[in-house]
């Protein structure tokens, strides 16, 4: 699986164990910054750019980590096609992507630690859209609204 990340400067110290882990895994990571660390950066800048990356289908799935998770979840949700959460627990990131068909993770590192934070990671790209009828229906439902807006 191709999968984007991107952390502003909260999100930052997480990004290399994340990206090693998905590696490791056999997943190809896309790293779309931040390069460096930038107490003054902005998540909007990066979890824009790995929405856009996403919903162009250059990446199967993305992670945006922020403080919060949640600036980046608002943000990444802002571009057509993008299907973001925070996760701060394995459930919901395997759930999210079963039902929802999410496909971008967000979340907040200083609100979870970096162990757990693996744990998310590796329960979302381990998941699968169900393709339920149930599912396909309700998602139907959810971009039938995004093409009214």
């Amino acid at each position: 699986m191709r999968i984007a990340i991107g952390a502003d400067h909260a999100g930052y110290p997480a990004k290399e164990p994340v990206k090693e882990l998905l590696e490791a895994a056999g997943h190809e990571v896309v790293d779309l910054g931040a390069h460096t660390y930038d107490a003054l950066d902005d998540y909007p800048d990066f979890a824009k750019v790995v929405a856009e990356y996403v919903a162009a289908e250059n990446a199967d799935r993305g992670v945006v980590l922020c403080g919060s998770g949640v600036g980046a979840s608002v943000a990444s949700n802002k571009v057509r096609g993008i299907r973001a959460s925070v996760c701060h627990d394995t459930y919901s990131a395997h759930q999210g992507v079963e039902h929802d068909d999410m496909n971008i993770l967000c979340m907040g590192v200083r609100i979870i630690g970096e162990e757990l934070v693996k744990e998310i990671v590796d329960a979302f790209v381990s998941a699968e859209f169900s393709g339920e009828e149930r599912h396909v229906r309700r998602m139907q439902k959810v971009f039938d609204m995004e093409a009214n807006f």
